[in-house]
């Protein structure tokens, strides 16, 4: 069974979530979309936490979002709880991102990497596993600095 995938972009994002949409189809990972539904000026925090919201609740296994540049989606994903978001423009630092990090979202940047490349990473980002062991520890270091955050 495939991994079910959330998206989510601004609108600048937009047409690069919908590729990513129709590619997602195509390969048999179901996508819930936790919107925007246009090229309609929006806030890109707004959607990071969107799609967020959907992973940590359990509506998919991983997290795609897309904005300009990749970069507002990750700050404003990695102010939730519970997320690890990495902003990639290649497949090396997608697959570390999961290897290394465990990371649970993938930001991508629609003006920065085109519809092949942005593809390649979330493919590479998907497919990758944890590998465990004394990443396990680390990214338990990263959450204990999550948990010691004041509301």
């Amino acid at each position: 069974m495939k991994k079910t995938i959330v998206l989510a972009s601004d609108h600048a994002g937009y047409p690069l979530k919908e590729a990513l949409k129709a590619q997602l189809t195509t390969a048999g990972f179901p996508v819930v979309d936790a919107g925007t539904d246009s090229t309609v000026s929006c806030d890109y925090p707004v959607y990071a936490e969107a799609g967020c919201r959907k992973l940590l609740d359990g509506e998919g296994d991983l997290c795609i979002l897309c904005c300009g540049t990749g970069i507002g989606m990750s700050m404003a994903a990695n102010k939730i709880r519970g997320i690890r978001a990495a902003c990639c423009s290649d497949t090396y630092s997608a697959r570390y991102t999961r290897l290394h990090n465990d990371a649970n979202v993938l930001c991508l940047g629609a003006r920065v990497v085109g519809e092949g490349l942005a593809w390649e990473i979330a493919e590479t980002f998907l497919t990758t596993e944890f590998e465990g062991g004394k990443h396990a520890r680390r990214v338990g270091l990263i959450m204990d600095l999550e948990a010691r955050q004041q509301d």
